[in-house]
């Protein structure tokens, strides 16, 4: 399992160095945080396991409106083959970030 997640860790570390497994690493005006949250699909056979893939959050916080980073993200994810969603936006009125949340599954 963790062979698989870390294609995440590695994605996103290309673009930026402010990133962080569970939390944050740094909160500053921009910042990222990733997590796997459960098994997404899984293949069995032969009262065994064949495939299982891993299903996780990226969650990234900008107090930057139309940031460039989150097509950066997106783009990152492309190029790496990783299959996601956008799940969600939020603006979050007591920090002030611009909060945006994709589903990511590896296998």
């Amino acid at each position: 399992m963790n062979s698989k997640i870390k294609i995440i860790r590695d994605t996103l570390l290309k673009i930026s160095d402010n990133v962080g497994h569970y939390e944050a690493k740094e909160k500053n005006d921009q910042y990222i945080v990733w997590a796997e949250d459960s098994e997404g699909s899984s293949v069995e056979g032969d009262n065994r396991k064949v495939n299982q893939s891993i299903q996780g959050t990226i969650d990234y916080f900008t107090r930057t409106e139309f940031d460039p980073m989150v097509d950066d993200i997106q783009e990152a994810l492309i190029d790496a083959e990783i299959s996601f969603y956008l799940n969600s936006v939020q603006y979050e009125d007591e920090t002030k970030y611009i909060h945006y949340e994709w589903v990511w599954d590896v296998g």
